[in-house]
């Protein structure tokens, strides 16, 4: 199995279906420990790129994702706009001028991705913030290939792991962003970027994966 570029688009549609589906529930759980407005910024973005995609170059999975980037770079506010647009903008870079990815070509865009994202945000395992979902997937991925699974089970593997990291998040103190200032008063809450990367992970493995 490989990933075409009509396959991404999909999965650029289907993360968009998920947020809009989900956004009151992102900006519930940033009410608790950030803006109030992690949902509806990154639905206000998502609705952008839907805006974006048939001018999209086909073909280009590379260039699709950095449309993707630079769309949400301008239209979402907050913390989510620059790494949100750094995550895709380095998805760009890692998969510039592919028609299809194989399973090593998605390993080297979470990596770039999540390397991108960290120099962007500063942050570190255990911060509390979206690496938190996004580290134990990319890790998960390139474990599952390197056991010889199919690019099928590796994403689903990566999305569980994603969870697993969304979840983690709940009882720690954040260290990074907005939700820092609170303090101890941040632990309890679940992490919204670290969500929002989960479904992120989540559309892939539906889209690309069967779930």
């Amino acid at each position: 199995m490989s990933v075409s570029f009509e396959d991404a688009v999909h999965w650029v549609r289907s993360f968009a279906d998920v947020i809009a589906e989900n956004k009151e529930y992102l900006t519930q759980l940033d009410s608790a420990i950030g803006d109030a407005d992690h949902g509806i910024n990154m639905n206000r973005g998502m609705q952008a790129v839907l805006g974006k995609l048939d001018g999209a170059p086909n073909g280009d999975i590379g260039a699709l994702m950095k449309a993707v980037g630079m769309t949400l770079v301008s239209t979402v506010g907050g913390a989510g706009g620059p790494l949100y647009g750094t995550l895709f903008l380095q998805f760009g870079v890692a998969t510039a001028g592919k028609a299809d990815l194989e399973p090593a070509d998605w390993a080297l865009a979470l990596e770039k991705g999540v390397e991108g994202v960290q120099m962007r945000g500063k942050a570190e395992p255990g911060d509390k913030t979206m690496v938190d979902a996004l580290i134990p997937a990319r890790d998960a991925f390139r474990q599952a290939v390197d056991d010889g699974e199919s690019f099928e089970d590796a994403l689903r593997r990566s999305a569980a792991a994603a969870e697993e990291g969304m979840k983690a998040t709940i009882p720690w103190v954040a260290r990074k962003g907005r939700a820092s200032y609170l303090g101890e008063r941040s632990a309890g809450h679940q992490d919204p970027g670290a969500t929002s990367s989960y479904l992120l992970l989540k559309a892939a493995a539906d889209s690309w994966g069967g779930g």
